[in-house]
Order: structure tokens, then sequence, then C-alpha cells
């Protein structure tokens, strides 16, 4: 079954077992789009983009590479600043991508965010001209990964072929299966009201915080801004007041911020906003670019949002 079809946009899943059936699924891919001259882009981790590099030989300096490791750390950023990113940048014409999110070394509080991406890529591009193949190694990934893959891509491609998933089904449905609580913070968590008053010295409480817990300058920085942009949506939007909760976790620090508010829109954060466009929509994707991971969970009674930084 070929990957490219009169649809605007089509999505599927490669399941591959090694390096040999790797390039086989993702070279012709590549080497097809450039013979009919769609810009091409992949965005793998690193270990695979030197494989594809180096059997692409000389047709690498006509792609773009990018490392997923790097660029889609935070699932919650690749659809607007990998993929819709690409597409933008060529506007008119289709294009070709090859994105590996899930790879053996995701965790499991990572795995729902990063199967939520893959859902909303078909709610974020429906009517758009593009092939989007994403790579899944079925000898390293949980099984259960493996399974979900075939509710979030309508076609599967294995050593054997392609063909269509009898278990796809509707994105925003499968992203909300993933929409789960999470757990409660520690004991050992600092926590702080979040009011329209308490703003300022939210600010610094979180600056003081992440200096002890040792995060670099820049970092820093990038969590300050993060907080202000979710208890200003919450001052905003949330009921006007919420808590936050800081701890640390291993490597990283965790930012977590509840209130009353409720996100219906399930690809927000994912989509760029236009710079003219009137009204808000753009705190979430800011924190999304700024953060290593971000999780949400939202229910009628109100939002949790869990933002992590690795130290």
């Amino acid at each position: 079954m070929s990957t490219t079809t009169a649809e605007a946009f089509t999505h599927p899943a490669l399941l591959y077992r090694d390096d040999d059936e790797y390039l086989a699924g993702t070279v012709p891919f590549i080497r097809e789009g450039l013979a009919a001259g769609e810009p091409v882009a992949v965005a793998v981790p690193a270990g695979n983009l030197a494989l594809i590099r180096d059997a692409l030989g000389a047709d690498a300096e006509r792609i773009l590479l990018r490392d997923m490791m790097v660029a889609g750390r935070n699932p919650g950023r690749i659809i607007p600043t990998v993929l819709l990113a690409f597409a933008n940048a060529h506007p008119g014409r289709r294009v070709r991508l090859i994105g590996e999110p899930i790879w053996a070394g995701r965790s499991a509080t990572e795995y729902p965010a990063c199967a939520q991406h893959e859902a909303l890529i078909n709610a974020a591009f429906t009517g758009r001209p593009a092939t989007i193949l994403c790579p899944y190694n079925t000898r390293l990934l949980d099984p259960a990964w493996i399974e979900d893959a075939y509710k979030t891509h309508p076609i599967m491609i294995d050593a054997e072929g392609g063909f269509d998933s009898i278990h796809y089904d509707e994105p925003v449905a499968v992203a909300a299966a993933f929409n789960l609580p999470l757990p409660d913070p520690p004991p050992h968590a600092a926590t702080v009201t979040v009011d329209v008053f308490a703003l300022p010295a939210v600010r610094r409480m979180v600056a003081e915080h992440a200096h002890r817990a040792g995060l670099p300058p820049q970092r820093t920085t990038d969590l300050v801004l993060a907080v202000n942009e979710l208890t200003t949506n919450t001052v905003r939007h949330g009921g006007g007041t919420g808590k936050l909760a800081l701890w640390t976790d291993d490597d990283q620090l965790v930012c977590q911020l509840a209130d009353n508010g409720r996100l219906t829109d399930p690809l927000a954060g994912r989509i760029p906003v236009p710079p003219d466009a009137l009204g808000g929509g753009r705190g979430l994707l800011l924190v999304n670019q700024l953060c290593d991971l971000v999780r949400v969970h939202t229910t009628s009674g109100g939002t949790t949002i869990r933002a992590y930084l690795h130290r």
C-alpha cells in the first residue's frame, strides 16, 4: 500500500524490528518524496537519525534533519514546533515528514502525553497536504504502546507491506482516553495558594525553589516564565484561584498548578496562535516550549497541569 494517496493527509505507522527494517521503511519513503518534489523533514532519535543520514548519502543535504530527543523532548511541542512549523514553511505544497516521538527511553510518565500527541496529529493536520510517517520499534517498546499505535494511525506498515488499521479511532476520543488523573504531590512539596494578589510572591518563590534545587540560571528563568503563564491563566480563566506545588523528583523539578477551570480544546497548547489573533491561547503553548514534559488532567471539576524541567 502506498503511503501517499489522493487524500490530503495520511498518517502511517512503521512497525520495525531492527535497523534493516527501519531503513527499508524510511529511506525509500524519503527518496519517494524527493522524487516528487516534496519538502522532506526527519525528526527521530539521534541514533536513528545517524542511520538515515548515512544511508541517504548526499541526499541527506536535501532534507531537514532534527534530533527528536531534543526537538520533541516534550511531546506537547512536537505538533507546533516540528510538524506544523515545517508544513507552514512550505505553504501550498505537500510535505513529507518522519516523526518518531516514542522511543525505548521514554518513561511511563511521559507516555500518556506521547499517545495524546500521536492521536492529535490527525486532528491538527485534517485537510492539510502532508504525509507523516511514525516509526515504532516493536522489539524494544512496550507491547501496549504498539497496540495504541493501531488506534492513532489509520495505516500500518511492516516488513510485509501496508494495511489499514481496523483499530483506528476518532482522534479526540483516543486522546481523551489518556486524560489520566495525576498522583498527588509528595508530602514534602512546597505549596502556595495562587490569586491575583499573590503572583509576584509566587514568582519569587519559584525562583528561590529552583535555585535551591540546582536548576541552571536559564532553566530557572524558563520555569519562572512557565509558572507565570500558568498562574496568570488560573487568575483569568481558572476561577481566579488555584494551588501551586513544587518539588524535586530525581533529576527533575516538578511544578503543578490545580484550579477550577476546564480545558475544552484538546489542541490547546499545540496550535500556534497567529500574532494578530485576539484573546488568549498562547500561555499553554509557551509552557510546552519551555518545559521538558507537560501533563494535563482536566474534568468538569477542574484542571491540573504538571510541568517537568530537568536539572
